[in-house]
Order: structure tokens, then C-alpha cells, then sequence
């Protein structure tokens, strides 16, 4: 099979876990031949690079590197896992402060080693605050730069999958909005399960609302199950469906599942948040949401506690104020959705 581009492709945060499973994932999604690790914790990297070359994989260009300004030049396309993990006990929130501090640094190296990269995909937490913060620091169009949001939406269709014991390929266009954290809008609206509309399920015997709530609630949660089940944080998951981002965006399949992208139109303002979108060539571009009043209720505490993050981080001199960003990026200032 021919890979999908030659172009080269950087991954960021490679001798973490979630990096190392993007690494594997995208040889075996044959999306190009030509890979570039960087971590600057070298021996942990170097170990990443030796158990790959151990797969005998054919036709690869993959090479390692602690040097941001080697792993970053004539990058084409970036995924980066380069921020702190999520630890037992902490939300996304609680790591805040530093890995906007990282997302600052990394927008500034893509700025100044690869400003033509085509798409980067950021899925450090919180994602929707450290997307913004790179892109900002960056300078690139919004439209390159999306972050993870889609575990929420299948997560939502694995609770109702386990709980409607059917197959998870029948229930269709699971969808959670805005936040990728414990604000986040969960929607009933845009879900089919075998065919028919899950809110005309929601309140029968087949799906009590108490049950509906609970569903949503771990949902929330999902992330916090997995590090009270496994010990650590997700990375099967996020390493997976952020490979399949940055392949739609190389021209490959169509992203399946919503995607953290820049939004400034009439309803939210400078903000990056899971959204409708459709990842290609051309970029990110987003599509308006509809929900049902209690959704679109949900979505704008969602939108709000967003603001309240960036606004955080405004604080502490991470980011400066809105009115000033067009100097670091004027992109930014232009309507999107």
C-alpha cells in the first residue's frame, strides 16, 4: 500500500506513551514514510525509536531527535502529546497553568522553525486551552491547527452501547459540544440508535432519564475511569483518533467525530472548542450547531467556563489580553464559523 504523502510528519512528545502509540499508529496507517520523534527526555525516546525499528516496518524514514529546532524544520504536519499527563485525582483544569506555559513555547518554535506547517493537531489537556495558546503563538491560520475533542462523543457511544447491549456501530452521531473537560455538552438531538432518534428513546423502559443522566455522567467522567481502572490516563485512545485527525488533514478519510477548532462568529468569541467540523487539505472548517433549547443551554456554561479558562490564563501572563492579540496573530481576529 502507498502512503498517503511523503511529506514529513513530527510528533511531539514521542516518548510518552500517547506519543509513542501516535508513532506506531501512523506507520501502520502507512500515512507517510517520513516521521520525525522528538521528546527532550532523550533516553526514553531513543528507547521509543529502537522498539519501532524493532518492527521491521518497510519503507520508513523514521528518525529521533531531542533538538526542537531538528524535529520541527520542514515539518509538514505536527501532532503533539508535549504536555504534563493527567494524574489521579486531577481534572484536566489542574494542569492548567504549566502546559499553557508548554503550548506558549511550542506555538513559539512552530513560529520560528516551520510557520508554513500545513496542520497541527494538539491534544495535550486542557486541550482547548493549549490549542489556543499555540495558535496564538504560532501565527498560523486557525484553520491548521484543530485539538482532540472526539474521545467525548465515542465515549458517549460506548456507555450507550454497553447499556443498550447493541453494537456500537449502530448507534450513530454521538456527539458532545464545546469543552473537552468536566463542562462539557453532552447531546441527545444528534444521536440515532438502530435507526431511530435517541431522544424519542430517552424516558421509555428501554432508556430511563435517570438512566440517560448517569450515561452522561460517565461519560464526563470517562477520562477519570480509566486512570481509577488502569493507574494512568488515557493513551490508546487519544493516540488513535489523533492519527486519524492529521490523516484526514493529509487528504486521507474524513474525520468521523468533532474536532477542538478556533471559533469567532456572533455566538462565541476567541475561543477554541469542540465543534462540527470536517478536517481536509484546506484545513479545519466548522459548521453551526443545533440542539434543543436544554442543549444550547449546556453548549453556552460550556462556551462560558471556556472563557473563564482562557481568561485564567490571560492572568497569569501566559497570553495577553484579547484586544492585543492581532500582533502575535492577526488570523485571529477574523470570523470563523
Amino acid at each position: 500500500m502507498d502512503f498517503l504523502t511523503t511529506e514529513k510528519l513530527t510528533i511531539v512528545g514521542a516518548a510518552g506513551m500517547i506519543g509513542s502509540n501516535m508513532a506506531q499508529t501512523a506507520i501502520m496507517m502507512r500515512l507517510t514514510p517520513n516521521i520525525c520523534l522528538y521528546d527532550p527526555f532523550a533516553p526514553a525516546l531513543e528507547g521509543v525509536a529502537e522498539e519501532l525499528y524493532h518492527c521491521g516496518f518497510e519503507g520508513l524514514n523514521l528518525t529521533y531527535t531531542s533538538d526542537i529546532k531538528e524535529a520541527l524544520t520542514g515539518a509538514a504536519y505536527i501532532v503533539s502529546s508535549g504536555g504534563a499527563a493527567r494524574k489521579a485525582g486531577m481534572t484536566r483544569e489542574d494542569l492548567l497553568k504549566g502546559n499553557a506555559q508548554i503550548a506558549e513555547q511550542f506555538g513559539k518554535d512552530v513560529r520560528q522553525y516551520c510557520p508554513d506547517v500545513k496542520h497541527i493537531v494538539v491534544i495535550f489537556n486542557p486541550a482547548d486551552i493549549t490549542g489556543l495558546v499555540t495558535l496564538l503563538y504560532s501565527g498560523v491560520e486557525p484553520s491548521r491547527v484543530t485539538t482532540l475533542a472526539a474521545l467525548d462523543s465515542t465515549r458517549l457511544r460506548s456507555e450507550l452501547s454497553k447499556y443498550l447491549k447493541i453494537p456500537a456501530d449502530e448507534i450513530v452521531n454521538s456527539r458532545t459540544y464545546g469543552g473537552h473537560g468536566e463542562q462539557m455538552a453532552v447531546f441527545a438531538s444528534t444521536t440515532s440508535v438502530d435507526g431511530k432518534p435517541l431522544v424519542d428513546i430517552i424516558g421509555t423502559p428501554r432508556l430511563p432519564l435517570e438512566e440517560w443522566i448517569n450515561i452522561k455522567q460517565r461519560v464526563i467522567q470517562g477520562g477519570k475511569n480509566i486512570i481509577d481502572l488502569r493507574g494512568r490516563s488515557s493513551f490508546q485512545s487519544p493516540a488513535y483518533l489523533s492519527i486519524e485527525m492529521i490523516a484526514a488533514a493529509m487528504g486521507g478519510q474524513p474525520f468521523r467525530w468533532p474536532a477542538g477548532a478556533y471559533v469567532n462568529n456572533d455566538r462565541f468569541n476567541h475561543i477554541m472548542m469542540a465543534m462540527e467540523t470536517t478536517i481536509s487539505k484546506n484545513g479545519v472548517e466548522c459548521k453551526p450547531i443545533n440542539g434543543t433549547p436544554e442543549e444550547e443551554k449546556e453548549l453556552e456554561k460550556s462556551y462560558e467556563h471556556l472563557c473563564k479558562l482562557r481568561d485564567e490564563v490571560i492572568e497569569m501572563g501566559v497570553m495577553p489580553p484579547i484586544a492585543e492579540w492581532h500582533r502575535l496573530n492577526p488570523y485571529m481576529d477574523k470570523k470563523t464559523c
